[in-house]
């Protein structure tokens, strides 16, 4: 899940180097952190939050079918 998300956050982004995701694991729920650089929080985030809401959708159904529940937190 963790690479899924860099890979995704990777090619959104103008620095890609700059990109940092860190998985925390609870018992029944794991938090998946994000973060960019601050201008290219944007980027990431979307219009509307329309990108951010795509990769918490793509994160959701691949979490899903491994039969674990995955949140997304993107963190400024």
């Amino acid at each position: 899940m963790k690479e899924l998300i860099k890979y995704i956050a990777q090619a959104l982004v103008d620095n890609p180097d700059k990109v940092e995701v860190s998985e925390v694991i609870g018992e029944q729920t794991s938090v998946i952190e994000l973060r960019v650089l601050k201008e290219d929080l944007g980027k990431v985030i979307g219009k509307q939050g329309r990108t951010a809401k795509a990769m918490r959708t793509i994160l959701s159904a691949a979490s899903t079918k491994m039969k674990k529940r995955t949140v997304l937190e993107i963190i400024e």
